[in-house]
């Protein structure tokens, strides 16, 4: 379970601090991370399914601070830094979008720096993410934007627990061609059902003495 630090409790996180997990640290956005999210955030394996695409350190400097300046838990996007643990340098971040028309669906996003890909890193903010999103907040419904192509993210989203719910041909005009989108989606109680599955099937592998 991950552990959520400077919370105010009662489903309302404004003071949303961090969220510590067994490697990671999922933290607020601060200034002196401008340089390592310019990095990984402007790399081109990273801009080929992203749509925004930071042109100078100033541009994301700019970013972080109109981030800081946001409330957690209000309509629109609230981006939030992905560190390991005793490590304050950036190794992705992740976004969490509330919608205007009712806050209790909310789309999330993530991006990890090419380096730290297929290491696990992605799986594990995410289902850190779904759980404040879930239990933290009492959200209903969760979605997720895929780029079809993006086969790496579209399995990440498989693997935590994920449906997938439409296909859209053609659907959006991105990077000057019409692109595919693929939605996925989860629900509070689907959430819940697989915790409590998951959390089943390891009190079981222990009682069997499995690793």
């Amino acid at each position: 379970m991950p552990l959520l630090r400077g919370t105010k409790g009662n489903g309302d996180l404004a003071m949303f601090k961090e969220i510590l997990t067994a490697r990671l640290c999922l933290r607020c956005l601060q200034p002196e991370d401008n340089e390592r999210m310019f990095a990984y955030r402007s790399n081109p394996e990273v801009l080929q399914y992203q749509s925004w695409e930071p042109q100078s350190q100033e541009e994301i400097r700019s970013f972080i601070n109109s981030n800081l300046a946001r409330e957690f838990n209000t309509p629109g996007w609230y981006q939030i830094a992905i560190a390991q643990r005793g490590d304050v340098g950036l190794i992705g971040d992740c976004g969490i979008h509330v919608l205007e028309t009712d806050i209790r669906i909310t789309e999330i996003g993530i991006t990890i720096a090419p380096e730290y890909q297929s290491m696990g890193y992605a799986t594990e903010a995410l289902i850190a993410l779904l759980d404040l999103l879930f239990v933290g907040l009492g959200k209903h419904r969760v979605t997720a934007s895929v780029d079809p192509r993006n086969q790496l993210s579209m399995a990440l989203m498989q693997r935590i627990g994920m449906r997938k719910e439409g296909h859209f041909v053609q659907s959006l005009w991105f990077k000057d061609s019409w692109a595919d989108d693929v939605v996925f989606a989860i629900l509070n109680s689907e959430w819940r059902s697989k915790q409590s599955t998951d959390l089943n099937a390891k009190d079981a592998e222990k009682q069997l003495g499995v690793n």
